[in-house]
């Protein structure tokens, strides 16, 4: 990259007794004369092989959208509705699980285009301070949506809603079972980076259930290594008795 900008990841298996459902993007690609940046969390649920497929195939899905240079964020919603079709008719291979998502793909280290679906979520620190790109999906928020749709939202003591009864994200992709009544439109927004904007970070909702956005930021503010900011994330998160699985991505921006 033109900037020196670094990236790193790490991944800690929660202790449920499912397999590992992260799944984790975070590379840089050359196209054309343009130098992007493409990063992403999958959360799957019900399987692994909703996730594995978005690692696989979404970015190259959104990129191959022919307005994505013009219009991007109108790119990669049209993209993010075409992978959940695909893979909602490949649910006898794919089976009927589902994920959330964000990506972010940084366009010549000076735009930076967020998407998300569910409660991953991406993070931008600009003079110390955490600013929240994405918007975190809950059933409790789009309930009139659910409801609207012909479902409702579960609300059990010591638990959290979930539509139906069984998710607790109000937009995944697959989930044929509940697509229904759920919804994968993906919340897009563009970012430019200036010279204030120091490191991004992408995590799943096992990181963000035990800590707050700016409780993050501080955290790796000082630390130089993007893999071990990664790693330092992930560590607090299980301290602080995450559950869950926790993958994380920080791209340092400077």
């Amino acid at each position: 990259m033109k900037k020196h900008i670094t990236h790193g990841f790490h991944l800690v298996k929660g202790r449920a007794g499912h397999a590992m459902e992260d799944y984790v993007v975070a590379q840089f690609k050359q196209v054309d004369n343009n130098e992007l940046g493409l990063f992403a969390i999958f959360d799957g649920h019900s399987g692994q092989s909703v996730p594995d497929y978005l690692k696989t195939h979404l970015f190259d899905t959104i990129l191959k959208e022919p307005n994505f240079w013009t219009e991007p964020a109108e790119a990669v919603k049209r993209a993010y509705s075409i992978t959940d079709s695909t893979i909602l008719d490949k649910s006898g291979e794919l089976g009927r699980g589902g994920s959330t998502a964000v990506t972010a793909i940084l366009i010549n280290c000076q735009k930076l285009v967020v998407a998300n679906i569910g409660d991953s979520r991406a993070v931008l620190c600009k003079n110390g301070q955490a600013k929240q790109l994405s918007v975190d999906h809950e059933p409790s928020v789009e309930s009139e949506d659910i409801k609207n749709r012909g479902g409702f939202v579960s609300n059990f003591p010591g638990d959290v809603p979930r539509v139906d009864g069984q998710l607790a994200v109000s937009r995944a992709f697959g989930d044929k079972s509940l697509k229904i009544h759920l919804s994968s439109e993906p919340h897009v927004i563009v970012e430019m980076i200036g010279d204030d904007a120091e490191f991004i970070i992408l995590a799943s909702d096992g990181l963000w259930k035990v800590m707050t956005n700016q409780e993050a930021v501080e955290a790796i503010r000082d630390v130089k290594d993007a893999r071990s900011a990664a790693k330092l994330l992930t560590e607090e998160a299980r301290n602080r008795k995450s559950s869950d699985d926790i993958s994380c991505v920080v791209v340092k921006l400077q």
